[in-house]
C-alpha cells in the first residue's frame, strides 16, 4: 500500500495526530493542516488540546515542508474563497468558533484576537457552555451563502450532549467580520428518537456534521450518528428556509457505511453523485472498526452503496488485533480533476491503539470516475 506521509508522531511522545484538512491551492501547491490530541500533546492557558500545523507540497504531494503552527486552532478544516485560504474551527477542544485566512499561501495567517478579526462565537471558560465542537467537514456555498455544520456540547457529555447547529455567512460578506455570520437554532438529539427495534444504544447522539445541498435544492446537515452496539447508521437535519434546523424521526435515519465514524461528503460536479470516504464495518462485533477505508456513493443522499475499497490493514497483524491497533480514520478529501486527492488520520505499524493515530498521510485516487 503506497502513501506519502505528511508526519510521523513518535510513540513516546504519548501525543497523537488528529483532524486533517487537505486543499489545493490557486498556485498549484498542496496545503495540509492536522492538530493534536493525546496526554502527552502541546496544551494551552486552559490545559486544553489546541494546536494546528499546516504544511505545504509544491511536488503534487510526493514531499511536505511544515511551514508553520497555529495556536488556539483545533478541529479546524481549509478551505478557499475569493482567491484566499481560510481555517475554520475551535480556538481549542470544545472552545470559540473562530476562523482565520492567509492571502500568502498558508505561511501566515491572520489572529482572531475579537470580534472583527475572527473570533466569530465565543464558548465558555474551559468545559462552561457553549462548548462548541466540529471537525474536519466541508464549507458549502450556496445561492451566495457559505454554510459549516458544527455542534455545542452542552452539557459536555460525549455522544449524548451533542447539539447540532449550521453557521452561515454571505458569500460577499468579510469573513472574519462575527457580525456577517449567522448561527441557526441548536438541536439537541432526543433519546426518544432512537427507534425501538434499535435496542439500547450506548450514549446515542449527533456528531461532526455535513452540511450538503440535496437534489431538490434543499440544505442538509447530515451527522455521524453514535449508535453503538448498532453499526452504519447517520442521521438527516433539514434546515428550512428561515435558518431553522429540524429532524423527522421517522424519515432521519439511513443506512450508511461508516456512520459511527466521522466522515466528509461532497457532491461530484460532473455526475451530480454524492461521494463519502468511509470506515465501513465489516464485523457488527467491533462498531468501533477503522481498519478499512472505502469509497462510497449515493445518487439522493439517502440511499448509499459501497464502490471500493482504498486501504486494508496490510500488517499481517490478527483479524482482531488488526482492528484494535488498525486505523484509517477522519479522511478529508478534495476533487481534483479526474483525481481524488485525501489526507488520512492513520494508527499504523507501531501505534498504541486504533485511535491514537501516529501518522498522517497523503494518497490520490487516480480517474475516480470510472468507479462509480
Amino acid at each position: 500500500m503506497h502513501w506519502h506521509e505528511v508526519k510521523f508522531q513518535p510513540e513516546r511522545a504519548r501525543t497523537f495526530l488528529g483532524s486533517p484538512s487537505v486543499v489545493r491551492l490557486q498556485d498549484g501547491a498542496l496545503l495540509a493542516t492536522h492538530d493534536y490530541f493525546g496526554p502527552g500533546c502541546p496544551r494551552n492557558h486552559e490545559d486544553e488540546e489546541s494546536l494546528t500545523s499546516v504544511y505545504r507540497s509544491e511536488d503534487d504531494g510526493h514531499t511536505w515542508v511544515n511551514i508553520t503552527h497555529i495556536m488556539n486552532c483545533f478541529w479546524a478544516n481549509l478551505f478557499t474563497h475569493g482567491g484566499k485560504v481560510y481555517i475554520l474551527g475551535t480556538s481549542q477542544q470544545y472552545g470559540s468558533i473562530v476562523i482565520r485566512r492567509s492571502d500568502d499561501g498558508g505561511f501566515t495567517w491572520t489572529h482572531p484576537a475579537d470580534a472583527q478579526h475572527g473570533l466569530l462565537f465565543a464558548g465558555g471558560a474551559y468545559h462552561d457552555p457553549p462548548n462548541y465542537h466540529c471537525a474536519p467537514v466541508p464549507v458549502v456555498e450556496h445561492s451566495g451563502r457559505i454554510y459549516k455544520a458544527y455542534e455545542d456540547c452542552s452539557p459536555l457529555q460525549w455522544g449524548s450532549g451533542f447539539q447540532a447547529c449550521i453557521i452561515s455567512a454571505d458569500s460577499d460578506s468579510d469573513l472574519l467580520d462575527a457580525a456577517s455570520w449567522q448561527m441557526s437554532n441548536k438541536l439537541p438529539y432526543d433519546p426518544a428518537w432512537t427507534p425501538a427495534d434499535w435496542g439500547e444504544l450506548q450514549r446515542p447522539g449527533w456528531l461532526e456534521g455535513n452540511v450538503v445541498i440535496a437534489p431538490n435544492g434543499e440544505i442538509w446537515n447530515i451527522l455521524r450518528f453514535n449508535s453503538p452496539p448498532l453499526v452504519d447508521r447517520a442521521a438527516i437535519v433539514k434546515m428550512d428556509s428561515a435558518g431553522n434546523i429540524h429532524f423527522d424521526p421517522s424519515t432521519g435515519f439511513i443506512d450508511f457505511p461508516g456512520g459511527n465514524t466521522k466522515f466528509t461528503i461532497r457532491r461530484d460536479p460532473q455526475t451530480g453523485q454524492y461521494l463519502s470516504l468511509v470506515n465501513n464495518n465489516t464485523d457488527p462485533a467491533f462498531p468501533s472498526q477503522r481498519n478499512i477505508l472505502s469509497l462510497s456513493a449515493s445518487d439522493d443522499l439517502v440511499n448509499w452503496r459501497l464502490v471500493a475499497t482504498l486501504m486494508t490493514d496490510e500488517t499481517g497483524l490478527t483479524h482482531e488485533d488488526s482492528i484494535r491497533l488498525t486505523g484509517f480514520q477522519y479522511v478529508d478529501w478534495q476533487f481534483d480533476g479526474d483525481d481524488l486527492i485525501y489526507l488520512v488520520r492513520t494508527a499504523y505499524r507501531g501505534a498504541i491503539r486504533y485511535h491514537d493515530s501516529n501518522r498522517i498521510i497523503f494518497r490520490k485516487l487516480k480517474h475516480f470516475r470510472t468507479l462509480l
